[in-house]
């Protein structure tokens, strides 16, 4: 299996999505643009036909006041009160003052100002004939207002007013009529405007979501195809490292057995020939002492070779098979290894073995007595090595629930926490299997007061005949501690603890 560390390509939106969102954007743009240009011609409109309703308002205002003023004078004439002149007085201010409405209305409209001029000369003519009739009135009686009316054509002149007001509300009506065709049109085109770019709008959406919900509909089934493919790979990955931990297993017990022969052959075989050869050479050397006192020496030194050669070979077996293990039993042997290890390393090193250890160790195969006193002679290299430690102490007990247990603790410098949690030593993998072997497990955590490291290793011994090696029981499979490592996690091949391959320290190397 191959993994790559290359970055992963990055991905760009296709270039038909990237101008879809584009001319779905611009339409967008170009509808609020048209509202607000719309809303502007609709509010010019309105404003148009508010003019032209103000207008005909004032016109009408200006209109009454002047048949008010004209009412008021005549009520005066026939009743001789001045109370009836309260209009005719007023006229003159309040008509000035429409006229300056007016004529701010009707700037923009040079037609209606003129006929407004028009119209502002005979309202004026009429108040002063009212005005002047008053003042007749006040000074020569009925009889000089009469004489005026006859001379004047009183008729006439309201008659020109009523006709410049209807002509001028009249034009302005005709303006209001074609600003509301005009308002009209303007909305009609705003609806229609509105409508069609919200209805492209509207097409380009679609298409915008169906080309969205095609991309989902795709990127989810290359999801459920790659969530397929990672269930298939994780179950490869599973199947292949179980494999892995049973060749692991079984190579342990072949490398046993092979020691196991290698070291008999060597004790019987090679030692009974160089025994022999000892015999002989001692028995050539003694005829020749007489005879050739130079060849007798030349014999005692090449006996002396020998015996150091037997030494060897004794050597030899120790490591292959410790002869103590198969002769004494298991206590015996870890005994003797850890008196070795604090002669060598001037460590302290406690052992506490219980008392039905040898029974059980008899009693069962003998994998696991070479498996436990492997895991010893692993740890105590590691200690030896690494650790820098100033204590050890192994403890090897059979609890209660026939539940063999073996802890190897250290005081030294201990493994960090993430190193712990994934040990990579091929060590600790190789005593992990070892205990897989058994059908147990194996823990690391921190020693006594969170120094150093403990090693535990749990053995279950009732029904092991009847389980399969590497079996976990299931009262096992917790850990004991949050820093456990279980036995069938990945360990990698880079760890600070028990990384090179070493050989197991030779126990008579003083």
């Amino acid at each position: 299996m191959y993994f790559t560390i290359e970055p992963a390509p990055r991905h760009r939106l296709p270039l038909y999505k990237t101008l879809l969102c584009v001319t779905c954007a611009l339409i967008l743009i170009v509808n609020g643009f048209s509202l607000f240009h719309n809303l502007q011609s609709l509010k010019g409109a309105n404003e148009q036909l508010a003019l032209s309703s103000r207008v005909a308002e004032r016109l009408q205002y200006l209109n009454v006041l002047v048949l008010d003023a004209d009412s008021s004078a005549r009520g005066y004439f026939i009743s001789g009160k001045e109370t009836y002149l309260g209009p005719t007085r007023s006229v003159v201010t309040e008509s000035e003052h429409q006229f300056r409405e007016l004529e701010k209305l009707l700037a923009n409209n040079p037609i209606q100002l003129k006929n407004l001029q028009q119209l502002q000369v005979l309202v004026r003519k009429r108040v002063a004939i009212l005005t002047q009739a008053i003042e007749v009135y006040k000074h020569g009686g009925l009889d000089d207002i009469v004489n005026i009316a006859k001379v004047s054509d009183e008729r006439s002149g309201m008659d020109e007013i009523r006709l410049q007001v209807v002509i001028m509300v009249r034009e302005q009506g005709e303006a209001m009529s074609a600003r509301a065709t005009s308002f009209y049109q303007e909305y009609q085109k705003a609806v229609v405007m509105g409508a069609g770019i919200n209805a492209i709008a509207i097409v380009v959406l679609v298409m915008f979501y169906q080309l969205v919900r095609r991309s989902f509909v795709h990127r989810a089934a290359v999801e459920h195809a790659l969530q397929l493919s990672n269930e298939s790979l994780e179950s490869m990955v599973q199947q292949r490292t179980e494999q892995l931990s049973v060749l692991s297993r079984h190579l342990i017990s072949i490398s046993e057995e092979e020691k196991m022969r290698l070291s008999r052959e060597l004790h019987d075989e090679m030692g009974a020939n160089l025994t022999s050869i000892s015999m002989d050479i001692a028995a050539v050397a003694h005829q020749l002492q007489k005879t050739n006192p130079e060849l007798a020496a030349q014999l005692r030194r090449a006996r002396g070779t020998l015996v150091d050669t037997v030494e060897l070979k004794r050597r030899i077996i120790e490591d292959l098979r410790p002869s103590l293990l198969d002769n004494l039993g298991l206590c015996a042997a870890i005994d003797s290894y850890c008196e070795d290890f604090t002669r060598m390393t001037n460590i302290p090193c406690e052992t506490e073995i219980g008392p039905d250890i040898d029974a059980v160790s008899k009693a069962g195969d003998s994998s696991l007595s070479i498996a436990l006193f492997r895991i010893v002679q692993e740890s105590l290299t590691n200690i030896r090595k690494y650790a820098k430690a100033g204590h050890v102490s192994v403890s090897l007990k059979l609890q209660r629930d026939d539940m063999l247990v073996l802890r190897i603790i250290d005081d030294g410098i201990g493994i960090a926490a993430p190193t712990l949690a994934k040990p990579m030593s091929h060590g600790l993998l190789g005593m992990r299997e070892r205990a897989l072997l058994l059908g147990g497990i194996l823990n690391i955590r921190r020693g006594r007061g969170d120094r150093g490291t403990c090693i535990e290793v749990y053995i279950p011994l009732r029904d092991r005949g009847r389980r399969p090696a590497g079996a976990v029981p299931p009262a096992m499979l917790q850990p004991s501690s949050t820093l456990h490592q279980r036995a069938g996690d990945h360990i990698q091949s880079s760890p600070p603890y028990s990384t090179r391959p070493h050989n197991v320290p030779d126990l008579h190397d003083q």
